[in-house]
């Protein structure tokens, strides 16, 4: 009898996905942030620097344990909760290193791979494949989706192609499909540093007439903030940046992602049937950020 071509190929197709799943267990770490938070990392430079999402390292000081179970403390070089990112430095020096792929090649129905710690299990491999992103669609906050399989302590962790290069890190399921930060929101992440803060808590709202789109209501203003020193108010409506309406109820935290600290906007805005435009002067990140 004779053996069929896809069956003559299992032995490469096995020792192409060990190979590459080797190569990921290498630049992907176990982030312990206390006893009963456990998440995932990957090793973006060899000179200790780690990346991984922010909810991971959300408070105490971790420690990151490596593929051959060396366990080396962190410092927390930078972390955004806006963004769920986080950046790590480790003291160890030659660490293997990860390399970043773009995901705006890929089409639906790419082969990706996730390597993580889910539930405490060391370096679980999940196969599948790419379901949809939003990049290229004019979106300053991008996804990768992906039809994979992953569980509490995938976070983090890669999302890789069938090469082993990152695409991106695994942060959340949504509806049964894994959502990945895409790896260049990662370098500009480590490019640009903390996004900076307005100091408010705002909730958007829709806007009728003339400039019809959505507005940001806001509901809290932070003492010794940018926005506390503009004269921005509770019940205040944020309708436009620099002359350009909020076209989405993503749009204002885009807007902070491109900006740095020290950077002036023009906040157009109404307060109670009164037009007006503020100029506020960007702060930086605080050490926990907890407003927009």
């Amino acid at each position: 009898m004779r053996t069929s071509n896809a069956f003559a190929a299992y032995p490469a197709i096995r020792d192409a996905l060990s190979s590459v799943g080797e190569r990921l267990r290498q630049v992907t770490v176990a982030v312990r942030n206390g006893p009963r938070s456990h998440g995932s990392g990957v090793i973006w430079s060899g000179d200790g620097l780690i990346v991984t999402n922010a909810h991971v390292v959300s408070g105490g000081e971790p420690a990151v344990e490596l593929w051959d179970g060396c366990v080396l403390p962190a410092r927390i070089l930078r972390h955004d909760r806006a963004r769920d990112l986080a950046a790590l430095e480790v003291p160890d020096r030659g660490l293997p290193t990860s390399i970043p792929a773009d995901p705006a090649v890929l089409k639906p129905g790419a082969l990706v791979l996730a390597m993580g710690h889910p539930f405490g299990v060391r370096s679980a491999l999940s196969l599948g494949v790419l379901h949809s992103s939003s990049l290229g669609r004019g979106t300053r906050a991008p996804w990768l989706r992906a039809d994979i399989s992953l569980a509490p302590g995938n976070s983090g962790g890669p999302l890789a192609d069938a090469a082993g290069r990152v695409l991106g890190l695994n942060t959340m399921i949504v509806a049964g499909l894994a959502y990945a930060i895409p790896s260049s929101a990662v370098s500009r992440f480590l490019a640009r540093g903390d996004r900076p803060v307005l100091g408010v808590g705002v909730r958007p709202v829709p806007l009728r007439g003339r400039r019809a789109g959505v507005g940001f209501i806001v509901l809290q203003v932070a003492s010794g903030s940018a926005a506390e020193a503009a004269g921005l108010a509770i019940g205040d409506v944020l309708t436009a940046i620099g002359g350009v309406p909020f076209a989405d109820p993503s749009a204002l935290t885009s807007i902070l992602d491109e900006a740095s600290p020290g950077d002036r906007l023009q906040i157009e805005l109404v307060r109670g049937f009164e037009r007006m435009t503020r100029e506020v002067e960007l702060g930086p990140v605080p050490a926990r950020p907890r407003a927009a």
